[in-house]
């Protein structure tokens, strides 16, 4: 798995942003892993802005999936994917509210069956200082 250190935004003055975001990258790889059985060949996280971090990771498909793309059921496939992302959102907001010390305020995810599961994670984070729930404390709804 290659983890890319072109890293995109980066607050001024903070080489920090880069190791967290790094960081994310790992453990995205390694909730596919445990997920899916199978981690992506490669992980970037950038952040989109002041409050958006976005990780794209690469050649996500199991062979069973695989399996569905030459059967041509991209649909179903993107259906289970999404099943099981939205099924594990505390486990994907947990590490990037660890390492950004920021809350969830809305988690998204995609796939692109197409391009052998590339992969979409977005975090969209609450102002620093926000003391409310996480998006994870409504996940069981």
């Amino acid at each position: 798995m290659e983890t890319d250190e072109r890293q995109g935004y980066e607050q001024p003055g903070t080489h920090e942003k880069f190791s967290v975001q790094m960081r994310i990258s790992n453990e995205m790889v390694r909730l596919y892993k445990e997920q899916f059985g199978r981690g992506p060949t490669k992980a970037r996280t950038n952040w989109a802005g002041p409050d958006i971090v976005l990780t794209v990771l690469e050649e996500t498909l199991t062979p069973a999936e695989r399996n569905l793309v030459k059967l041509g059921e991209h649909q179903r496939l993107r259906d289970l994917r999404m099943f099981f992302q939205y099924a594990s959102v505390k486990e994907f907001c947990e590490p990037v509210e660890r390492l950004t010390g920021r809350k969830v305020r809305a988690f998204h995810s995609s796939v692109d069956t197409e391009v052998d599961g590339m992969s979409v994670e977005v975090f969209v984070l609450h102002p620093e200082g926000y003391e409310g729930p996480s998006r994870s404390a409504s996940a069981d709804t």
